[in-house]
């Protein structure tokens, strides 16, 4: 049976990529940051863990929990948008944004890696298109942007780590979705994305080198 590990699953595209993966009948780990929430995952038939990826001692006591586990999928989706107006950000701002999109990363992705490559399987983070460099087009969401293209960032340094190890490594543009982070006015249901971005690690072949994707597929350019 392969088994996922899902970081920041309590809601939208994170509960849904659970849900997606139990359905099909794989072993499922999950974290949330409320006890709630994770008694929702454990009903959908996940083996849930209480996080929050801000909290170094947590992270480092989920790695003691996944010891020697063999990951076939691992997946960071925890992360925030913060302020939504433009300009320099408030000093808590942007801790709280940096802090959880790319402090986090930093220090879970070399926690996590290991467990892909004994799997050789897909280690993937949850981007956007709004980190990419070379596609921008506009300055809205600056620190938001600032964030995940650090967070592009510290995945490319992790495939070139572990890559040679057998671990592929993933970023992931979810579209824009229905979610608390993108309104109700977005294109996509959290369903759609989170098959999108399951199909393409399931279609995606093995690779020593990061890759930046849409949810359909599609690469992103840095």
């Amino acid at each position: 049976m392969p088994t996922a590990l899902i970081i920041g699953a309590s809601r939208g595209i994170g509960h849904e990529i659970v849900r997606q993966y139990r359905h099909d009948g794989w072993r499922v780990i999950a974290t949330a940051r409320t006890q709630d929430a994770c008694d929702a995952l454990t009903q959908l038939g996940a083996e849930a863990h209480r996080l929050d990826v801000t909290d170094v001692e947590g992270c480092a006591g989920l790695g003691w929990k996944l010891d020697d586990e063999k990951l076939d999928v691992a997946i960071l989706n925890a992360g925030v948008y913060g302020p939504r107006h433009d300009g320099t950000p408030t000093q808590e701002d942007f801790d709280a944004v940096m802090h959880t999109n790319v402090l986090a990363a930093m220090r879970l992705l070399p926690i996590l890696a290991p467990l892909v490559g004994n799997a050789k399987g897909k280690l993937a983070v949850l981007s956007s298109h709004m980190g990419s460099l070379s596609e921008r087009g506009n300055p809205s969401g600056s620190l938001y942007r600032a964030s995940k293209a650090a967070l592009n960032s510290v995945l490319i340094d992790t495939s070139l780590v572990y890559g040679p190890q057998g671990v592929s490594c993933v970023a992931f543009h979810p579209g824009w979705v229905r979610t608390d982070m993108g309104g109700a006015g977005a294109d996509l249901s959290p369903e759609q994305s989170a098959a999108g971005i399951r199909a393409t690690l399931a279609s995606l072949p093995a690779t020593d080198k990061a890759v930046f994707h849409n949810y359909d597929g599609k690469p992103i350019s840095w």
